[in-house]
C-alpha cells in the first residue's frame, strides 16, 4: 500500500469493518503519521464519503450515517460470501420484491475482476437447491417486512390490513413479537388483539402497516420459530396423531422437522404429535425414520402401517425376470 490514493482506500476499508478507529490507530495500520490520517479523513469527505473525526482523548474516526451508501471495499472472501447469500435469497424466494436480489446480484457481479466473476460464474450454473424456491406472489412488499421488524424491535403495537387465505379483508392491532422465513413463506407472529390470542399471519397477506405508540412486553421464553411452525402444524387436518418412539429427543428432532410434527421428551422416549390428512404417508413416515415406535392415537394409523409393511415384504419378495 505504498500509492497515497491506496492508503486512502485503505483507511475507508478500515472504517467500514470497524465502529470507531482513533488516530493512532489508523496511523499504526496505514504505516504513516497522524497528521497524515487527518488529511485522509479530509481527501475522503470532499469526495462525498461522510468521515466523522471525535476529538478528544477518546476521539477518532468513524463513517457517519449518510443519506448514500459509501463505495463499498469487499475482499474476494467477502465478495464470494455476499454473492452466495444473494444468489440463496433469490434462489429460495428469501428476498422481498423479485427484482431487488436479481439486480444487487448483477451489480455486484459487474465490479468484480474477470477471474473471480468467471469462477462464481460455474459456482452458479452448478449449484442446487433441496428446498423449494417460493412464488413471486408469496414474497411481501419490502416495506412491509421492514415496517414489522422496527415494530417487534421497539416494541411498538401495529394496526394493519389482513386477507385471509379465502380473501376476506380485515383489519388487525397486532403486538409483532418476531418475523419468521419458514418454507418458502415470510411469516409475523405475535398477539392478536382481535382475537385475544397469539396468531401467525402470512406477510404477503398483509396490506399497509400503520405503528403506533402503544408498546408491548414479549412474554418470556417466546420461540417465534416455534410458534410459527407449531401453528402451521396444527392447522385442521382429517387426523391427530401421537406415536411414542424409542429414541431420544436429540436424534429425533435431527430427523423429524418441527414443521412436521411436535416432538416431546417423556419418560419412555419421545412422543410425536401432528395431523395428517393421509394416515399412508404418515406410516412411510414412521418407517423410514428406523426407531421401534408405539402408536398411540389413532387406531387407523396401526391397519396403514401394517398395509404399508404389507407392501414392503411384497416389494422385498420379488425376484428379477
Amino acid at each position: 500500500m505504498s500509492h497515497p490514493a491506496a492508503r486512502v482506500l485503505g483507511m475507508l476499508e478500515l472504517l467500514q469493518s470497524h465502529h470507531r478507529l482513533t488516530g493512532a490507530e489508523l496511523a499504526r495500520r496505514l504505516s504513516v503519521d497522524e497528521r497524515t490520517v487527518r488529511r485522509y479523513a479530509a481527501t475522503l469527505a470532499e469526495l462525498g464519503i461522510p468521515v466523522a473525526a471525535e476529538r478528544g482523548r477518546h476521539g477518532g474516526y468513524r463513517l457517519r450515517p449518510g443519506y448514500k451508501l459509501p463505495p463499498l471495499m469487499l475482499t474476494d472472501d467477502e465478495a464470494v460470501a455476499v454473492l452466495l447469500g444473494l444468489l440463496a435469497a433469490e434462489r429460495l424466494g428469501l428476498g422481498t420484491e423479485e427484482p431487488a436480489t436479481a439486480t444487487a446480484l448483477a451489480k455486484i457481479r459487474r465490479v468484480l475482476p474477470s477471474a473471480l466473476g468467471d469462477r462464481l460464474d460455474a459456482v452458479q450454473e452448478h449449484l442446487g437447491f433441496t428446498l423449494r424456491r417460493s412464488t413471486a406472489e408469496a414474497r411481501p412488499a419490502t416495506g412491509t417486512l421492514l415496517a414489522l421488524g422496527a415494530a417487534a424491535r421497539h416494541r411498538r403495537r401495529v394496526r394493519l390490513d389482513y386477507r385471509s387465505w379465502s380473501g376476506a379483508p380485515s383489519r388487525r392491532q397486532l403486538d409483532p413479537y418476531g418475523l419468521v422465513f419458514h418454507a418458502g413463506r415470510w411469516y409475523v407472529t405475535g398477539h392478536d388483539h382481535l382475537r385475544g390470542e397469539v396468531r401467525t399471519f402470512r406477510l404477503d397477506r398483509v396490506g399497509e402497516v400503520e405503528t403506533g405508540t402503544e408498546t408491548f412486553v414479549v412474554p418470556d421464553g417466546f420461540d417465534p420459530v416455534a410458534q410459527v411452525t407449531r401453528s402451521l402444524a396444527g392447522v385442521p387436518y382429517a387426523h391427530h396423531v401421537e406415536v411414542l418412539l424409542e429414541t431420544d429427543l436429540a436424534t429425533a428432532r435431527r430427523r423429524v422437522p418441527p414443521s412436521v410434527a411436535e416432538l416431546t421428551e417423556s419418560a419412555d422416549g419421545v412422543l410425536l404429535r401432528t395431523r395428517a390428512e393421509n394416515l399412508d404417508g404418515m406410516a412411510q413416515l414412521l418407517a423410514g425414520l428406523g426407531w421401534p415406535f408405539t402408536v398411540l392415537s389413532p387406531d387407523a394409523l396401526r391397519a396403514a402401517v401394517t398395509e404399508h409393511a404389507r407392501r414392503l415384504a411384497g416389494w422385498a419378495g420379488r425376484t428379477p425376470g
